[in-house]
C-alpha cells in the first residue's frame, strides 16, 4: 500500500471554515485512492490540515496527482489555502496497513529526517521494538503516528514505554538529524477518528 500524505496550510483562523468546504470537495472528487484521514493541528505547526489517502499502486496515485495539479480549485477551500505539501510513503513491511476506525481522537504525528544510510538500521530497530510498544496501546501507525484517547493517556504511555526501556528503539535517536511532533484532531468526516 502506498500512502499519499498532503498537508494543507490554511490562513490563520481559517481551519473551521475550511473543513466543511474540504469535505464537500473530497465528496465530489473521490479519485482512485481511499481517504483514510483528515486531521487538523491542535498543537505544533498550526493552521494545517493533514490528508492521508491509501493507494494500491503508483499508477493510481500518479493519475490522481496529475488530475489535481492544474486545478485552480484544489481542495475547494479557496483563498484560505496558502500552501500544499505532498509526499508519498510506504509502510515498513512489518506494520499493518492503515484501517479506518476510532483510535483517537488525539493523534501524535512525528516526522523524522534520517541520517544518510539510516533507514536499514531504523527498520531493524523498529522491527524489534514495535511489538512490545504496541502492547501498551495497539495502534495503526503511519510514518510515526500514535493515536491516544487524550493527552494524559499519551503522557502515561510514553512514560511507561521509556521506563520499561521498550521505546525509543535502541539506537533510534542516533540515526536522526531532526524530528518534529504535531498533535492532530480528526475532522468530523475523517474515517480515522
Amino acid at each position: 500500500m502506498l500512502y499519499d500524505v498532503t498537508v494543507l496550510s490554511i490562513r490563520p483562523g481559517g481551519t473551521p471554515k475550511s473543513l466543511p468546504l474540504l469535505n464537500e470537495w473530497i465528496t465530489g472528487n473521490k479519485g482512485r485512492g481511499e481517504l483514510l484521514a483528515c486531521w487538523y493541528t491542535d498543537i505544533g505547526a498550526l493552521n494545517r490540515v493533514l490528508l492521508i489517502r491509501g493507494y494500491a499502486d503508483e499508477t493510481s496515485l500518479g493519475a490522481d496527482r496529475a488530475a489535481l495539479a492544474p486545478r485552480e480549485d484544489r481542495f475547494g477551500v479557496g483563498d484560505a489555502l496558502t500552501g500544499v505539501e505532498t509526499e508519498t510513503y510506504v509502510s515498513f513491511p512489518f506494520i499493518e496497513p492503515i484501517k479506518a476506525g476510532s483510535y483517537g481522537p488525539v493523534y501524535e504525528v512525528r516526522t523524522y529526517l534520517l541520517k544518510p544510510g539510516g533507514l536499514a538500521g531504523t527498520m531493524e530497530a523498529w522491527r524489534k521494538s514495535v511489538p512490545e510498544r504496541m502492547k501498551l496501546g495497539p495502534t495503526p501507525r503511519f510514518v510515526h503516528i500514535w493515536p491516544y484517547a487524550s493527552l494524559e493517556q499519551r503522557q502515561r504511555i510514553r512514560k511507561e514505554a521509556v521506563e520499561k526501556k521498550i521505546w525509543p528503539p535502541p539506537g533510534g535517536p542516533d540515526r536522526l538529524l531532526a524530528q518534529q511532533t504535531d498533535i492532530y484532531l480528526p475532522a468530523p468526516f475523517s474515517p480515522l477518528r
